[in-house]
């Protein structure tokens, strides 16, 4: 898997663009600062659009490609991120309980088998009436060609993220058809569901 991903970040170019996400980026906007976790971040566009706000941002993934792409845009915009090698598995032994105001889970996708326990574990690290932001391919995605898994068991429907985060409050969790513009691997069509979920 670290090797699928390190092959993908190997381009010189950020494969999915150096701007934030759109959704996300709107969510940030009305959101004060604070400190928030970045997981599967890849590249860091997300997370250093959020340093620049003044969020304490931190963020991990698997690959170190991505990493070093993500300290590299970070310097160029001047912030600074708190970066971490990791595997979600890894989670409990590197952050603890309730230490996250916001959570930003943007394009992380898990293999049905583990989501529900990742999910989970994810909404352990936020702060009672923190935020849990998601925005992720849903299964209507899988015919197209704007991005995502192919392997239907890694995209997601409105209804499993309800299940996996039925311990929160569901402030807003809704399909939509989207057009994506975001590098070279995020353009067209594509159906998404957004979700803002407060613990």
């Amino acid at each position: 898997m670290k090797d699928q991903w390190n092959e993908r970040y190997s381009a010189e170019a950020y494969v999915y663009g150096e701007e934030p996400n759109e959704w996300l980026k709107s969510q940030l906007l009305g959101m004060p600062p604070c400190r928030i976790l970045f997981p599967a971040e890849g590249e860091g566009r997300n997370a250093v659009f959020a340093a620049g706000l003044g969020f304490d941002v931190f963020a991990f993934d698997i690959s170190e490609i991505a990493r070093d792409k993500a300290l590299q845009l970070a310097a160029k915009h001047k912030v600074n991120l708190n970066y971490e090698i990791l595997d979600v598995a890894e989670l409990s032994g590197c952050y603890s309980e309730n230490s996250f105001d916001a959570i930003a889970l943007i394009y992380a996708h898990f293999s049905s088998g583990i989501r529900r326990t990742y999910h989970r574990e994810l909404l352990r690290l936020l702060k009672p009436n923190g935020l849990l932001l998601i925005e992720a391919f849903t299964k209507k995605q899988l015919p197209l060609t704007s991005g995502g898994p192919k392997n239907e068991s890694l995209l997601y429907e409105v209804n499993e993220i309800e299940i996996d985060f039925a311990e929160a409050e569901m402030q807003h969790v809704l399909e939509y058809e989207v057009d994506l513009n975001e590098g070279l691997l995020h353009r067209g069509k594509a159906f998404v569901l957004r979700g803002v979920i407060r613990k």
